[in-house]
């Protein structure tokens, strides 16, 4: 946190329990779909495709769904660490800057961690060193 100052959120404790149902709810939802996955792998039928060009599409879908289900595993991680920063009374403040994110940007994505105005700065550096 480069100049953070240690505020607390400024959202309401209703505001926070919302978020902290809607990170609980995406979650949930994440975990169930992750289990159908791992239930298809393991107990769905045995595919057993004479044909090369099947069993490499077959291979191309599973790995493409594993990969989905890690990016959906950093998802929850992020998610359990913004229900963490509302049991620590610092959701909502950007740890950049320390000022409010605001409650338009938290719904759009409740696990941020910046201001808009921070994250543009942020993308706008990234932009000029990927140049």
């Amino acid at each position: 946190m480069e100049g953070a100052k240690t505020l607390k959120t400024t959202l309401s404790p209703e505001k926070l329990e919302f978020f902290r149902q809607l990170l609980t709810q995406k979650i949930n939802d994440l975990l169930s779909e992750a289990g159908k996955t791992v239930a298809e792998m393991t107990n769905g039928p045995r595919e057993n495709y004479p044909d090369p060009n099947d069993r490499a599409s077959l291979e191309s879908d599973r790995n493409f769904e594993l990969r989905i289900r890690d990016r959906e595993r950093k998802l929850i991680l992020k998610m359990q660490e913004a229900i963490q920063r509302i049991d620590d009374g610092t959701f909502g403040i950007c740890e950049v800057c320390g000022g409010p994110i605001s409650e338009k940007r938290l719904m759009a994505r409740p696990v941020t961690t910046l201001c808009i105005n921070c994250k543009m700065k942020q993308e706008k550096i990234e932009k000029l060193e990927g140049e």
